[in-house]
């Protein structure tokens, strides 16, 4: 017996909070043939929201420090906000969608992230953030089987009644890779405002067609990925040694061409 086809599909911030963006990227994830689920992410709605509360938002290296302050903003606007307004955006597309952050259906877990060095910053606590030891894939499954769509806000649990903030491209990652374990035959898709990844970020016909671990290594010694790419990179090698069948990061406006990784 043939695996079940899922498409794990990572959105960025981004073209979240972009309404002209959000509508072309969900009308392409609308039209995929078969199971799928949807990963977002909301920083800067988060950044936004926080300061009309007047909680300091600190970012280190591109990571937010998550006080319990900026805990309560990001689950409100993660799971609360963006979450369901996707949620009310694909339900006018005739997708049934059910919205999840990690605590829920206790489908993802993680552990606190221990104080990290880092480069000119020294040792730095990002305070509540987590990084995933587990997928229940049987949740997901179960939500699959009924025929709806899970979309996933990057909030995760310790199993002990905390919640984490946890990187929205780390959680697609893992999710892909727990769903191949189970046996589906998983494309992970990371989506966001460029058509790719570029060999020259000013020039978006510069997409490079194929990456593998070789041209990663020497991608990143030439400075030509950087910043959030590195995770994104990093997390599609992890998932195709993990079982996942594809990996494409390309246009949130297309979901066709981009780069594809490969092992």
């Amino acid at each position: 017996m043939s695996a079940t086809p899922l498409h794990v599909v990572k959105v960025g911030g981004a073209v979240v909070e972009n309404p002209a963006e959000l509508e072309a990227f969900l009308d392409g994830f609308a039209a995929l043939d078969g199971a799928k689920i949807l990963v977002h992410g909301g920083g800067r709605t988060a950044t936004e929201v926080a300061g009309r509360l007047g909680v300091p938002t600190r970012m280190v290296a591109g990571r937010r420090v998550t006080d319990p302050g900026m805990l309560r903003v990001v689950t409100m606007v993660y799971a609360g906000l963006v979450n369901k307004t996707v949620i009310a955006s694909l339900g006018k597309r005739g997708v049934r969608a059910l919205g999840l952050c990690g605590a829920d259906l206790d489908c993802i877990r993680g552990q606190r992230r221990p104080p990290v060095d880092m480069p000119g910053e020294g040792m730095v606590d990002f305070g509540c953030v987590g990084d995933v030891t587990s997928v229940q894939a049987d949740a997901f499954a179960g939500i699959l089987a009924d025929g709806a769509v899970p979309v996933v806000a990057p909030l995760i649990h310790d199993g002990e009644g905390n919640l984490l903030n946890t990187n929205a491209d780390t959680i697609a990652s893992k999710v892909a890779a727990g769903l191949a374990a189970a046996g589906y035959a998983v494309t992970l898709t990371f989506c966001f405002e460029k058509p790719g990844v570029l060999s020259d970020p000013s020039d978006d016909s510069s997409v490079i067609p194929v990456i593998d671990p070789a041209g990663f290594e020497r991608l990143l010694a030439e400075g030509t990925v950087s910043g959030g790419m590195v995770p994104k990179l990093t997390g599609a090698f992890s998932s195709l040694k993990a079982g996942v069948a594809e990996v494409v990061i390309t246009s949130a406006s297309a979901l066709r061409g981009g780069t594809r990784i490969i092992p």
